[in-house]
């Protein structure tokens, strides 16, 4: 009968062991795709936040590009405005209220007009021309905008045209 205890007793034992041996496979499988999860879900996130920001840049390239294709017409309305001399005529009228709602959408999208008359040449914003020598003006300072400058979230997409004093 002893004899057959320890037969079941070793029986046990290697039950137990082997169910061990299962356990710590286990484990170690359900910590391998754990991690594989985590992986793939930091990859994700990743991609995530990529392809926002591309999306991103692609909308602001958009908006560049439609503002630019737009900027000479723009341009043609303040050289319509400058050259009138009857500013009481509705085609007068007419064109500084296209001008006025052109630059509201333009404001309305974000973009901004360059300052450039009185202030000192920036090679990043202002593209200069020609010089002059005025000693009335500062050095390096904007005498005459020829064509106006505008910006989008910090990126130049038109630099303004300007003549340069001394």
């Amino acid at each position: 009968m002893k004899e057959h205890e320890e037969e079941q007793n070793l029986e046990e034992e290697a039950c137990e062991e082997q169910e061990v041996c299962e356990l710590a496979k286990l484990t170690a499988l359900n910590q391998i795709y754990a991690d594989k999860i985590r992986h793939q879900a930091a990859e994700f996130e990743n991609y995530r936040n990529r392809t926002v920001k591309e999306m991103a840049q692609i909308h602001d390239n958009g908006v560049r590009d439609a503002v630019s294709a737009l900027l000479p017409i723009i341009d043609n309305f303040e050289r319509a405005i400058a050259a009138e001399n009857n500013i009481d005529s509705g085609l007068y009228k007419g064109i500084v209220m296209i001008q006025t709602q052109m630059t509201a959408a333009l404001e309305g999208l974000g973009i901004k007009k360059i300052a450039a008359l009185g202030e000192k040449f920036d090679p990043n914003m202002h593209c200069a021309v020609s010089h002059i020598d005025d000693e009335s003006l500062g050095e390096n300072e904007i005498a005459a905008e020829l064509a106006c400058g505008y910006v989008y979230k910090d990126k130049v997409i038109r630099h303004s045209v300007v003549t340069v004093a001394n």
